[in-house]
């Protein structure tokens, strides 16, 4: 396509914008609410994702020692588990480094199990991490039958909750951003379909003297993207505005392990980019749905 027919298109899709004048800020309008919620809840859903895939790697599974098993007992357990299917690494800590780290996880409050360092009361265990995070409530129920083992525990059910969260929110977010997108899809096309009604006679005059489809389509696919684009402009100031907000707010709760959302850059950039392009593709079906159901060329 020549150069002077692509800026001849980009010319006509202009003037159809300000032609159409409530019915371009409607479409605008559309666009922009869509947008906003899509980016809120992909920048959302990407986040749980990612701090559900951190809760999930951070899964092992503890196995604690039964306190009469000897060292030959104790070195042979740990054999056993080396063999299940599964396991990537298997980690022993003695009853002295549980305890360290007991009094380490309380605080000032860990003070009071100083008392026990004499006499430590606490259990040898293993740390096993299995190779795949989905493989380790298998690795825990073979283990618990095991000889010599007192308990298994691991904190699965952690990130189990937290994906259930994840796929609802998921669900929810994919319905509404569906009806805002077909919204939007339908108002475009009607604005474009005003245009195509308003000039009908001068794109038969132009069919006449020889103008092909792409020619006379071409406008209007441009009247599309730019509508997509100009909606797309305050969602994606918005995203980077409020993520940039958001990344601030949770720097403050770094004390809590899980909460760690994806960083600023490259992500917010990123996100944004797909904003843009959503709203591009949005103005782009819309005029490609009026020119396929009402320019008959």
């Amino acid at each position: 396509m020549k150069a002077r027919t692509i800026k001849r298109h980009f010319r006509e899709g202009l003037k159809n914008i300000f032609r159409n004048g409530w019915m371009t800020v409607a479409s605008v309008g559309a666009v922009t609410m869509t947008l906003l919620l899509v980016g809120a809840f992909l920048g959302l859903i990407l986040n749980l994702n990612h701090m559900a895939g951190k809760i999930e790697d951070d899964v092992v599974v503890k196995v604690l020692i039964d306190l009469t098993a000897d060292d030959e007992q104790v070195i042979a357990l740990g054999e056993e588990i080396e063999k299940i299917p599964g396991v990537a690494t298997v980690l022993f800590s003695s009853k002295d480094e549980e305890l360290s780290s007991l009094i380490d996880s309380m605080g000032e409050g860990g003070d009071v199990w100083e008392l026990y360092e004499q006499e430590n009361p606490l259990n040898h265990a293993y740390i096993i991490k299995a190779d795949e995070p989905q493989a380790t409530q298998q690795i825990a129920d073979e283990v618990v039958n095991f000889d010599h083992v007192e308990s298994v525990t691991y904190g699965q059910e952690v990130a189990q909750n937290l994906f259930k969260f994840t796929s609802f929110a998921r669900t929810i977010g994919i319905i509404l951003i569906a009806g805002l997108v077909l919204t939007a899809i339908f108002l475009i096309s009607n604005t474009i379909k005003l245009t195509i009604m308003a000039r009908s006679r001068e794109i038969g005059i132009m069919k006449l003297v020889g103008a092909t489809n792409g020619f006379i389509r071409g406008p209007f696919f441009v009247e599309g993207m730019l509508l997509g684009v100009l909606g797309s402009i305050i969602p994606i100031v918005g995203v980077l505005v409020g993520y940039k907000l958001i990344e601030s707010s949770i720097g403050g709760m770094s004390s809590i392990g899980f909460v760690e959302i994806l960083p600023f850059n490259p992500f917010a950039w990123q996100l944004a980019l797909i904003i843009l392009v959503v709203g591009a593709g949005i103005g782009i079906w819309g005029s490609l749905m009026s020119v396929r159901k009402f320019l008959k060329v």
